[in-house]
């Protein structure tokens, strides 16, 4: 026999052994898409993401704000973790006075 033949041969069943796997898979029903979990984070509602909210709105005048200061070195330790001293039992200063007014509508979170 001629290597043509066994060539057309295996050509011909590979093409037949193919075609009847799609065959197959085209048969199946498919399947249900699994339900999309969505995390959000809320913060815990402590004075410091507000203070930092305010510090963000102050623009510059934060660098020199001396309430700025020490959030964003609460917001480090937390961040990475370091004990906090006793000797500072709170160190998040509340916003000074002439701090813009953050606003906290559903609306305003969502852009």
């Amino acid at each position: 026999m001629d290597t043509k033949l066994f060539a057309r041969i295996g050509a011909g069943a590979f093409v037949a052994v193919v075609l009847t796997l799609t065959v197959l898979d085209l048969r199946e029903e498919p399947k249900a898409p699994s339900p999309e979990i969505i995390t959000v984070f809320e913060p815990d509602g402590g004075p410091l993401p507000a203070r930092l909210r305010a510090c963000a709105a102050m623009g510059e005048a934060a660098l020199s704000a001396p309430g700025c200061r020490s959030a964003w070195a609460e917001k480090r330790r937390r961040f990475l973790g370091v004990k906090a001293d006793e000797s500072s039992p709170n160190p998040v200063a509340p916003p000074p006075a002439d701090a813009p007014a953050v606003d906290q509508s559903p609306a305003t979170k969502a852009n």
